[in-house]
């Protein structure tokens, strides 16, 4: 008896180790869905003032050597400016600007480029 009870449960304790596992990637999925406080997209257009004389008013950029930050994703543009700011990137100007930016500053900028919609047309 004893051993058709152990072989019972060994298909049970897999789906729930199974579940536990599909928890918990669910859980970590969420985790980095959800920022731990959301930006300011407000605050990022008005920070983005600085960043208009390089890379246009609205992040089109009218110089090649500059890219555009519009519609760019958040997460790509809060690790670029994290990256200059901490100098894991490098570009005098980049890194000037985004020294003294904090961490909220960052996330409120890259909010801002973010919100930026623009269409494409392309040609016939």
């Amino acid at each position: 008896m004893n051993r058709l009870a152990g072989a019972m449960s060994r298909p049970a304790s897999r789906i729930g180790a199974a579940m536990y596992r599909l928890f918990i990637c669910l859980f970590l999925f969420a985790s980095l869905t959800f920022p731990a406080s959301a930006a300011d997209v407000e605050n990022g257009r008005k920070l983005a003032r600085q960043c208009s004389a390089c890379h246009g008013k609205f992040g089109l950029s009218k110089d090649p050597e500059v890219p555009n930050l519009a519609g760019q994703p958040s997460l790509y543009l809060e690790k670029s400016l994290k990256d200059y700011r901490d100098g894991a990137r490098e570009d005098r100007r980049m890194t000037l600007i985004s020294e003294p930016l904090t961490d909220d500053d960052v996330r409120d900028l890259a909010a801002w480029f973010a919100s930026i919609e623009f269409n494409v047309v392309t040609p016939d």
